[in-house]
This record gives C-alpha cells, structure tokens and sequence, in this order.
C-alpha cells in the first residue's frame, strides 16, 4: 500500500511539475506519469547504484555534487525509455531532477505515519 502511494504521489508530482515548467518538460497524461513513476522508482532501484559506484572518485571529488548529474542522468534515461515523458536538454533534466527530489521530500515528509 505505501509503494502504490509513493508511485501515485510520484506521478501527480510528475504532472504538476510539467504543467508549471512546460518549456522544460512534457508528459502526455497520468497513464504516462504512473509509467514514469514506476520506471524512475526502476531505475533508481538497480541503475542508479552501479553509475555511483563507477563515479565514486568523481563524486568525492566534487563533494557529493556529481550526484546531481547523475540524477539528471536517470531523468533523461526515463524520458528516452517512457513514450509519452520528454525533457528538453540536459539542463531541463537537471531542473526536473532537483525539482522532483525537493517536492518529493517534503510531500513524502508530510504524509508520513507517526512511530
């Protein structure tokens, strides 16, 4: 239940950034959104770790910040992947990647339970 959550928060998140930044990026619906979301959850489960394992030097070289184009990276993955999610450029990656991890964690921090 908390990861079909996750994924519907992910995917309206998805949508809304689209609808405010739409000269950065562009998603067809919420059919394509929820594809996103699941195929971003995807590739941060099993690509994401090998490319900072590879990147490591570099990553504590910049002091975490490369974590950042790898980020980006992973968003440009998705959007060549899913039909229906394009991003313009890399930069408008990098942009849709820090916009998503900051409204994902404070939507994730508001919803979630009390221990």
């Amino acid at each position: 239940m908390k990861l079909l959550l996750r994924i519907l928060i992910t995917s309206l998140l998805v949508m809304t950034i689209t609808h405010f930044f739409p000269s950065i990026a562009h998603v067809d619906g919420f059919k394509s959104a929820v594809i996103v979301a699941i195929v971003l959850g995807l590739l941060n489960l099993f690509v994401k770790p090998i490319l900072v394992l590879f990147t490591l030097p570099v990553t504590i070289f910049t002091l975490g910040l490369f974590l950042l184009v790898i980020n980006a990276a992973i968003i440009a993955l998705c959007s060549k992947l899913v039909d229906g999610f394009s991003i313009n450029g890399f930069f408008g990656a990098l942009f849709f990647s820090i916009i998503l991890s900051l409204s994902q964690s404070i939507v994730f921090k508001l919803t979630r339970e009390s221990k």
